[in-house]
C-alpha cells in the first residue's frame, strides 16, 4: 500500500505542479521529485499538507564529478515522512533542489518544518548553499576561523594528502 499510496502522491504533485518538478520513482527503491527552487516552498507546503509532516534528514550532494546527470550544480535532498498518515508512515519521500555550484542558493524550508533548522546549517556549512529565510545560517561543526572551501566540496583538498 505505501508504494500505491507514493505514486498516488507522485502524480498528484505532477499534475499541481507541471513542469516545474520531476517524479522519479522505482518501487521498492526511491521515490524523489526534483523541483524547480523557485518552485521549492509551494511544493514542501503542498506536500505537508498531503501528510509528511517532518523531515527526516536533509543532504547536500556535489555533482560537480558525476558523470551521469551532474554537471556545476549542488543538489540539495529532504527526506520526508510522515506520522500522520497511516498508508506514509513507512516510507521516505525524497524532495530535491538543485542549485548553481558557484553561487548556490536555496529558499530554506525552516518555515514549513522547522526540524530542518540544523539539517540546513550542517549544508550550508559542508557544501557552502546558502538558504534563503533560515533563521539562524551560522557554522555549527567547523571553527569559526574556517577560511578554506567547504569541505564537502569534490574540490577541497585535506590538507596533508596531496
Amino acid at each position: 500500500m505505501t508504494w500505491e499510496k507514493l505514486k498516488e502522491v507522485l502524480d498528484n504533485v505532477s499534475k499541481r505542479f507541471g513542469d516545474s518538478v520531476s517524479a522519479v520513482m522505482e518501487e521498492g527503491k526511491i521515490a524523489k521529485l526534483v523541483v524547480e527552487a523557485g518552485k521549492l516552498v509551494e511544493v514542501a507546503e503542498h506536500l505537508r499538507d498531503l501528510g509528511f509532516d517532518h523531515v527526516k534528514a536533509v543532504t547536500g550532494i556535489d555533482l560537480v564529478k558525476l558523470r551521469k546527470g551532474g554537471g556545476n550544480l549542488i543538489e540539495v535532498s529532504y527526506q520526508l515522512g510522515s506520522y500522520t498518515v497511516e498508508e506514509l508512515r513507512d516510507s521516505v519521500l525524497n524532495l530535491s533542489v538543485k542549485v548553481d555550484r558557484d553561487n548556490p542558493q536555496s529558499p530554506s524550508l525552516y518555515k514549513v518544518w522547522p526540524s530542518v533548522e540544523y539539517h540546513e546549517r550542517e549544508v550550508y556549512e559542508m557544501l557552502g548553499v546558502k538558504f534563503q529565510g533560515h533563521p539562524d545560517l551560522r557554522r555549527l561543526l567547523l571553527p569559526e576561523y574556517w577560511m578554506d572551501i567547504p569541505p564537502l566540496r569534490k574540490d577541497y583538498k585535506v590538507p596533508g594528502r596531496d
